[in-house]
């Protein structure tokens, strides 16, 4: 059957400007006047603090040091902590209308779609117990922080292809101290071309949404 999801790739967009775009596009969701999206971009080097209370907390660079890496910093209204958004990274933002109105359910989907791409390189994604967020082992490889208004989704997850992983030294990675962060490229995988990693993600994303 057709692909019953728009998909949007935006390239490198600035974290603030997506959050604008997304917005509209929520907007056009809830009046029907767009299908259920798929939006696929990539940030210039950003830390994003959800809506958790303690997230502020486990920034641990400077503003100062913020300057000069020439890191920019966003409180936004996802849930969850603090994470790292930047190049290197496939960030995937669903705009969908939940019809069922379940968000565990939503993100319990997100997750297995992640899990079910990581299988076509050879590896094993796992969930941890209390813990959104896909791991290999004890590697957070993939984020996720989701928001909805009027049923409808938008922010979603940040897929760590060839990131540079040292800025996540510069803060507790959504606010978990007993694991590290990892990479497809860190994880051994060769030839990492977005484009089939892209249409990767549509499918095992079909399969469970609209199986």
């Amino acid at each position: 059957m057709a692909n019953p999801i728009k998909v949007i790739d935006w390239g490198f967009k600035p974290y603030e400007e997506a959050l604008v775009l997304q917005q509209s596009l929520v907007d056009e969701r809830k009046r029907d006047a767009i299908e259920d999206t798929i939006v696929f971009t990539e940030h210039e080097p950003v830390y994003t603090i959800g809506s958790r209370s303690q997230a502020i907390k486990h920034l641990k660079i400077s503003d100062k040091d913020l300057q000069a890496k020439n890191i920019a910093l966003h409180k936004t209204n996802r849930g969850g902590d603090i994470t790292f958004h930047g190049p290197g990274q496939l960030v995937i933002y669903p705009i969908l209308k939940l019809l069922d109105k379940d968000l565990h359910a939503y993100l319990r989907q997100l997750e297995q779609a992640v899990i079910g791409l990581l299988k076509h390189y050879n590896l094993s994604g796992i969930l941890r117990d209390g813990k959104t967020g896909i791991w290999i082992e004890n590697r957070k490889i993939c984020a996720l922080g989701i928001a909805v208004r009027s049923w409808v989704s938008y922010h979603g997850l940040a897929l760590n292809l060839d990131t540079d992983l040292s800025y996540f030294d510069h803060i507790v990675p959504c606010g978990i101290s007993d694991g590290s962060v990892t990479s497809l490229k860190n994880e051994g995988v060769q030839n990492i071309d977005k484009n089939i990693i892209k249409e990767r993600f549509i499918v095992e994303f079909t399969n469970f949404f609209y199986d």
